[in-house]
C-alpha cells in the first residue's frame, strides 16, 4: 500500500515538531513536491544540528531481491488458490524468470484465470501483472516493472516508519530518517555518539502473532497463580482487561501480505484491515474451521490489540481489526503489522561517528 500523502507528511512534521518553519501541515498535503520541500527542510536542521553536536550517520538498504522473491512466491499461491477455488484444471505451476508460469489447457479456463487476476490487482498498481500467452495452452503472469517499483517504494516507506517510530519509543526525539535513491535510507542523529547503540533498535522485529485464547481460567486468576501449561497472561494494547492467551503462535508476521487503515463499512470506525499470503490464507482456514464459536488474540509485542470471536471460518485470506481505535491508532496498528518481517528486509550498510566541526 503506498503511505497517504497525509500520513507521510504528518511522520516528517512530528520528526521535528519544534521546526516552526514547517508552518501548516494542511498547505504540504497538496502534492508530492511539498514533501520534498519539508524533507530538504529537515535535512539543513538536522545537517546544521550534525555540525554544531556531531552525531552518528547511519545507512540501511533494502532488501528488493528478496522482496520480489517474496512477491513472485506469494504470486505462485494466490494462483494455485484461485485455480483450486474455480475448479480449473492446470498442471506445471512453477516460478520462472521472475514470474509464475502455469499450463491451462481449456481456453475458458486461461480467461476466467486472467479475468480472476486482473479484479485482484485492480486499484492497487503495485499489484498489477504482466499476463502472456506462451502458447500450448502456457500462461506468465510476472509483477510489471512499475508495479515492481511501487512495491519497493512502500517497503522503503513501511521501513522509515518503523525507524522512526523505533527511535520515538527509545526516547530519540532528535533525528531525520530520509530514502536515498531507490533503495536506501539515511539516519542521521545529532548528539548521539554510539550508533550501534542505535542499529540495535532495529534489530529488534516486531512480533505480530495470532493465538487462541485459553478459556479454562480466568486471566486475573492466571495471573495471581499459575497460568495453564502453555498459555501466558498478556495485557490488552489500549484498555486494562487482561487476557490468558496460547504461547504457540497459529500464525505470525511473515503470514502477512499486505495491511493497512481503513474504516468499518457499517459503522465507519477506523480499522486496520489485512491480507494474509497464501501460506497464510491456508493456515488461518484451517485454524478457523477447527475453532468456530471460540476467541482468538491478535497481539502485537505481547500486547493484545483485538480478541474477536471466530464466527464462521474464514477462508478469503483477509481481516480486519477494531478496537476503539482513532485513526492513527489504526494506522500506526496497520504500520506494526506490515512491519512484522521487516528487519529481515534491511541491510546495514555503514555506521559512522561525525565528530562536532572545529569552532574558531
Amino acid at each position: 500500500m503506498t503511505t497517504p500523502l497525509r500520513d507521510r507528511a504528518t511522520r516528517l512534521i512530528v520528526a521535528l515538531a519544534m521546526m516552526a518553519v514547517l508552518a501548516s501541515p494542511r498547505a504540504a498535503l497538496a502534492e508530492d513536491s511539498q514533501i520534498d520541500k519539508m524533507r530538504a527542510k529537515i535535512v539543513a536542521f538536522i545537517g546544521d544540528k550534525m555540525e554544531k553536536l556531531g552525531g552518528s550517520r547511519i545507512t540501511y538498504k533494502v532488501d528488493g531481491d528478496g522482496l520480489r522473491e517474496s512477491v513472485v512466491t506469494d504470486l505462485r499461491d494466490d494462483v494455485y488458490k484461485t485455480l483450486r477455488e474455480g475448479k480449473i484444471a492446470f498442471s506445471g505451476l512453477a516460478i520462472r524468470d521472475g514470474g509464475v508460469e502455469v499450463k491451462i489447457a481449456d481456453v475458458k479456463g486461461r480467461e476466467e484465470l486472467k479475468r480472476k487476476v486482473a479484479a485482484a490487482a485492480e486499484g492497487l498498481p503495485s499489484h498489477a501483472l504482466a499476463v502472456s500467452d506462451g502458447g500450448d495452452g502456457l500462461v506468465g503472469l510476472k509483477p510489471t516493472d512499475a508495479a515492481s517499483a511501487a512495491r519497493l517504494q512502500d517497503l522503503v516507506e513501511d521501513a522509515i516508519a518503523m525507524i522512526e517510530q523505533r527511535l520515538k519509543d527509545a526516547g530519540i526525539k532528535l533525528a531525520s530518517v530520509q530514502p536515498e535513491g531507490t533503495d536506501r535510507i539515511r539516519i542521521f542523529l545529532p548528539g548521539q555518539m554510539e550508533p550501534e547503540r542505535v542499529t540495535a533498535i532495529f534489530a529488534r522485529k516486531v512480533k505480530v502473532s495470532f493465538r487462541l485464547i485459553d478459556l479454562s481460567m480466568p486471566a486475573e486468576q492466571a495471573q495471581s497463580g499459575a497460568p495453564p501449561a502453555g498459555a501466558e497472561v498478556l495485557p490488552g494494547f489500549k484498555d486494562k482487561q487482561l487476557y490468558l492467551v496460547a504461547k504457540d503462535s497459529a500464525l505470525d508476521g511473515d503470514d502477512i501480505s499486505y495491511a493497512g487503515p481503513g474504516f468499518a463499512s457499517g459503522t465507519k470506525d477506523p480499522i486496520a484491515s489485512f491480507r494474509f499470503n497464501g501460506r497464510g490464507t491456508r493456515r488461518f482456514a484451517h485454524v478457523t474451521a477447527e475453532n468456530v464459536g471460540k476467541p482468538f488474540a491478535i497481539v502485537l509485542d505481547d500486547k493484545v490489540i483485538s480478541a474477536p470471536v471466530i464466527r464462521e471460518p474464514i477462508t478469503g485470506g483477509t481481516g480486519q481489526i477494531s478496537g476503539n481505535f482513532t485513526l492513527e491508532e489504526a494506522n500506526s496498528v496497520a504500520m506494526l503489522l506490515r512491519a512484522g518481517s521487516l528487519p529481515g528486509h534491511l541491510g546495514l550498510v555503514e555506521q559512522q561517528v561525525v565528530q562536532p566541526a572545529a569552532r574558531p
